[in-house]
């Protein structure tokens, strides 16, 4: 930001002075603009990773009530059974962009099903253990697309309202503190010139 210092005399450094404080008052004016949207963005995209999260949080606390009462009626061997035979979970994020931001705007989860081969849960409680378990997978992924969601957008927001305040703190003074010198040496210097014309009409006289 030392363009202002560097800035040729005369008109032709006003008129660049001039255009450059246009330039950074425009870009204030739409970074604010930015700032606004992205705020609300925000705001949203926090209010849904709280609601993801409190949904992760409550099928877990139920897939692991029924997890420990199925590992109470049949023991270890009975959970390391009704795992077996079952393949890892497939996770697609879709990606969207907010105000040039790209962030994950919704998730597909594909949960394997248990193969006809495989034995099937030891008693009642590890079914549910295994339907609840599943659910709170799909929960744990929609929670984190959230938060990651809101994570990038609360950066730019940051940078953003960094940005706008460089622009109007000190950029925008400064330009405007130039043009205001620029101006003076500009009269002054019509000032002067007007002078030396009277000087030199009175000596022609």
């Amino acid at each position: 930001m030392t363009g202002a210092s560097r800035t040729p005399p005369g008109r032709a450094g006003r008129l660049r002075l001039r255009h450059s404080l246009d330039v950074a008052e425009r870009g204030a004016d739409l970074l604010e603009q930015k700032l606004r949207i992205l705020r609300s963005e925000h705001q949203r995209l926090l209010r849904a990773e709280q609601e993801a999260a409190r949904a992760w949080r409550d099928l877990l606390a139920e897939a692991e009530s029924w997890l420990l009462r199925g590992l109470l009626l049949g023991g270890e061997q009975a959970v390391a059974s009704a795992a077996e035979g079952i393949d890892a979970a497939e996770l697609t994020v879709r990606w969207a962009t907010s105000m040039g931001v790209r962030h994950p705007a919704a998730v597909s989860l594909s949960v394997p099903g248990r193969p006809p081969t495989a034995a099937g849960p030891a008693n009642t409680a590890l079914a549910h253990a295994e339907a609840a378990c599943r659910r709170a997978v799909r929960a744990a992924a929609e929670y984190a697309a959230a938060r990651t969601a809101a994570e990038l957008v609360g950066a730019e927001v940051g940078s953003t309202r960094h940005r706008v305040r460089a622009l109007r703190r000190h950029w925008i003074p400064r330009l405007r503190e130039a043009l205001g010198q620029s101006d003076l040496a500009l009269e002054q210097a019509e000032h002067e010139d007007n002078v030396r014309r009277r000087w030199a009409a009175r000596r022609r006289w």
